[in-house]
């Protein structure tokens, strides 16, 4: 155990690596040795910021804090604090289940623990504003969370049990924080949040969305902005516009559709139908050039028949998304669904479905692969293996999305090449510099 030292691992999504990033530079202003995702946990303290999403996160963070616990017993960590998602959740179950835990926060209070720490010799005079923080990513790349929460209250989802209402940040404290990261040498914004569809609507009383990309694409040094998890319905659609308009807007959207089927899609509380998602996908690409789409489908929901999947699986084959993930029905403790409609289909219906629905969007991102064999690209260089450089295009997100390799440059992490694709396979690309 290390005097002075407090590891900080950070489970879960996007949205909670960065609370654990603000919680990493608050801590660091207090005069402490900090360390994100240390292999070998052995700080004075250590913190989990847990997930609670579905049944495999919950169960990841338990094992995580079981096993630390067991660390703490033996003396090779110091205190033990769980934070986040899981703890908001199931705060009671799990003080009186988990005792090696020392302290318990959930989703928001967590800067208690900031305030009730001693500052030491070398802390900060003065204290980091509420969005600073310390970045985890690559230098050159970030995740930016414009809002908390989520209204819509699907039936399956636990997400607003554990966050709350939806809260937007103001449009100005976001730019003062994008014009920072940048100064800091940040040039791709990954922007996220539950639910963009509807930042802006409780503070400005309209969806501001389309009027913040547009600001931050105005932005000096700002070189990529790419979306993540917008809402289908009452999506915002002049930032259809925006995304045509602005070149540093990448054109790419990730938005959850789950379902194709009327009678799922009403079974999920989505607040809206088939045609009309059919519709908006339409719109999309017809006002967007080149734009590429990644959704999430589910399997596997009460009252998904044969017909139903079938039903999806022809959407996916006729729509051909460019990036698509997929999961079986996990019911979540609390939400309308566990409530009223129980888990009736079987767990190996579920795989089956979930297995062809993949194999058969495979074929399709292959196929949309191999139709970039050609094309020249811009690429944002990540990492360097040998002589090649592993980066991403405009429409691919990190860690989600393929990567490409590309022979005969010298660029440094975090520059751009354009690079002429020569080779695809069905989650990566490979291309000679331009």
């Amino acid at each position: 155990m290390k005097k002075g030292l407090i590891d900080v691992i950070s489970l879960g999504c996007s949205k909670n690596l960065i609370d654990s990033e603000r919680l990493l530079r608050r801590l660091a202003a207090k005069g402490y040795d900090v360390r994100h995702d240390a292999e070998m946990p052995n700080g004075e303290w250590v913190v989990v910021n847990t997930c609670g999403f579905i049944q495999d996160a919950k169960e990841e963070s338990i094992d995580l804090i079981l096993q630390l616990g067991s660390q703490k017993k033996t003396r090779k960590i110091g205190k033990l604090v769980v934070m986040g998602c899981l703890s908001q959740r199931y705060m009671d179950d799990l003080k009186a289940e988990i005792p090696e835990v020392d302290i318990w926060y959930g989703k928001y209070d967590w800067k208690d623990f900031i305030d009730n720490l001693p500052d030491r010799k070398s802390a900060l005079p003065e204290k980091p504003k509420d969005w600073e923080r310390t970045l985890t990513t690559p230098p050159h790349s970030t995740y930016l969370k414009i809002s908390e929460g989520c209204n819509r209250f699907c039936s399956f989802c636990a997400i607003p049990i554990i966050t709350g209402r939806h809260t937007s940040r103001p449009i100005e404290e976001i730019l003062e924080e994008t014009k920072e990261l940048v100064s800091k040498g940040v040039k791709e914004f990954n922007v996220i949040a539950q639910d963009l569809s509807s930042y802006g609507t409780d503070l400005y009383g309209r969806h501001a969305l389309p009027e913040l990309i547009d600001e931050m694409a105005q932005i000096e040094g700002v070189e990529w902005i790419r979306l993540h998890y917008a809402y289908p319905s009452d999506f915002p659609m002049d930032l259809l516009d925006v995304m045509a308009r602005r070149e540093n807007v990448c054109k790419y959207i990730d938005i959850a559709l789950q379902h194709i089927s009327d009678k799922v899609l009403d079974n999920m509380h989505r607040h809206i139908n088939g045609e009309n998602t059919r519709k908006l996908l339409a719109e999309m690409r017809s006002r967007v050039p080149d734009l590429k789409i990644r959704t999430t489908l589910m399997v596997g929901y009460p009252g998904e028949g044969e017909k139903e999947f079938e039903e999806l699986l022809d959407f996916v084959k006729e729509q051909k998304f460019e990036r698509m993930g997929a999961f079986a029905y996990s019911e979540e403790d609390d939400t309308w669904a566990a409530k009223n409609l129980g888990d009736e289909i079987p767990d190996e219906v579920k795989q089956q479905r979930l297995d062809r629905l993949m194999e058969l969007q495979q074929e399709i991102a292959y196929q949309r692969n191999l139709e970039m064999i050609g094309q020249t690209v811009k690429v944002l260089v990540d990492r360097i293996e040998g002589d090649t450089r592993i980066g991403r295009t405009q429409w691919d997100s990190p860690e989600v999305d393929p990567e490409i390799y590309v022979d005969g440059s010298d660029a440094e992490p975090g520059e751009f090449i354009n690079a002429k694709i020569t080779k695809a396979e069905p989650f990566e690309l490979f291309g000679e510099l331009v």
